[in-house]
């Protein structure tokens, strides 16, 4: 079965702030098939400019907090990095990508469905790391 992959439509260069990005970074995770156990918090990191493109940095830090341990054991983060071409017309849309702590892999939105098992499997790791050390 081919999954149906979840965008949203992403704001153009012209009328992108820092504000407008990370709101369209959570609406883009609501579109994500998430348990609702998972809480995560959202944050820009940085401006960098480049040569040809700006680039905006932000991340979202995952955890499932429970009542025994409302603070989790480990966190899992995705980074999103939003691009402004400085080559493209204004009027076009911003470019979005994604990865985690755990991967150089790097994902668009538009072409991958996000997955909670990511997340998962990230904060395993971690936990089986530390029971080890």
């Amino acid at each position: 079965t081919k999954h149906f992959i979840r965008n949203i439509l992403w704001t153009t260069a012209k009328n992108f702030t820092v504000e407008r990005g990370w709101q369209q970074i959570e609406e883009l995770i609501s579109t994500w098939d998430i348990h609702e156990s998972w809480l995560h918090h959202s944050e820009f990191l940085k401006e960098e400019e480049l040569k040809d493109s700006k680039r905006y940095h932000y991340r979202a830090c995952w955890g499932i907090p429970t009542r025994r341990k409302p603070i989790p054991q480990a966190t899992a983060s995705v980074y999103f990095v939003i691009v402004i071409s400085k080559f493209r017309p204004d009027t076009a849309p911003v470019e979005v990508f994604y990865r985690l702590e755990s991967s150089r892999l790097i994902r668009r939105p538009e072409q991958c469905q996000f997955r909670e098992k990511w997340l998962k499997d990230i904060i395993e790791n971690k936990i089986a790391c530390t029971e080890r050390l």
